[in-house]
């Protein structure tokens, strides 16, 4: 169990660096493609190989294609938030989204129970929602868009929990190698119009190539650590400890992007994971 903590760790860090990196990159959507299309052309062998070798259900197949089909919706509501919203305002609600819905879903619709400490946690996550989604705040120049980057949050944590679910059922049937090709092939597909439509990759390659080289290890990287991780520990357990990257993000993105409400920021985003850890743990 402390060496899945550990994957679990390692993979909220990682997937924090990875999106600092899209929030410096010239166009955002460009930088998402080219950082997953290496993975994908590296590992495309293996995905072919284990089909070959062990080929799936329809069922299976069904089943894995709708994995795909998330993530390229996943990719594209990524790509919007970043070009919108501040780091350390979008990146809690994306990661907290889905330890919020779960169980709210549970209680409303499938008339399960949450202990004491599953409401706390429930209002510090929506105390934290609401002071990010700046609800009755100014518009200023630093945030023009309003409410627009964090309803993509919203989305995108929506999306999120949704292929996790799916991805648990796929590991039943595929190494998470093969499935973490599955889904860099369902995230280049649904960027690839955007980057045709940009005509920016060279200019995007010229500006930020280290970082794009860094975040195609990064980035396919979070996720398959998460994913070996899934395979030794039970989802409910370890998901939670995942979202330690809510907290350093938004210090990324106060230090080193430089963006603006920095205490507050920081503070809500320990409140969110801290509601994050009380759901996912005690809840």
């Amino acid at each position: 169990m402390l060496f899945s903590i550990l994957l679990v760790l390692a993979s909220g860090v990682a997937h924090a660096v990875w999106s600092m990196f899209t929030k410096r990159s010239l166009n955002k959507g460009v930088f998402l493609w080219s950082i997953m299309m290496i993975p994908s052309v590296v590992l495309l062998p293996i995905l072919v190989a284990e089909l070959w070798r062990n080929p799936l259900t329809w069922g299976g197949y069904g089943l894995l294609l709708l994995s795909v089909a998330l993530q390229a919706l996943y990719s594209w509501l990524l790509s919007k938030t970043y070009e919108l919203g501040d780091l350390s305002q979008i990146y809690p609600i994306m990661r907290g989204t889905s330890t919020l819905l779960i169980p709210i879903i549970g209680v409303l619709f499938l008339k399960e129970s949450l202990s004491l400490y599953g409401w706390i946690g429930i209002v510090c996550m929506l105390g934290g929602f609401f002071l990010l989604s700046g609800l009755g705040g100014k518009r200023t120049e630093a945030q023009p868009h309003g409410l627009k980057p964090f309803a993509l949050a919203l989305c995108v944590g929506l999306c999120t929990t949704s292929y996790v679910f799916v991805d648990k059922l796929n590991l039943e049937n595929l190494s998470p190698l093969a499935l973490s090709e599955a889904t860099n092939i369902g995230f280049v597909l649904g960027l690839t119009p955007l980057v045709l439509a940009s005509r920016q990759l060279r200019q995007e390659w010229r500006k930020n190539r280290s970082t794009i080289l860094l975040g195609a290890i990064l980035n396919p990287g979070s996720y398959l650590l998460f994913l070996f991780a899934m395979q030794q520990a039970p989802m409910a357990h370890i998901s939670p400890l995942r979202e330690i990257g809510t907290v350093f993000a938004t210090f990324l993105g106060i230090l080193i992007l430089k963006e603006q409400q920095g205490l507050k920021r920081i503070a809500t985003s320990i409140v969110v994971f801290c509601g994050i850890l009380l759901v996912g743990m005690l809840g």
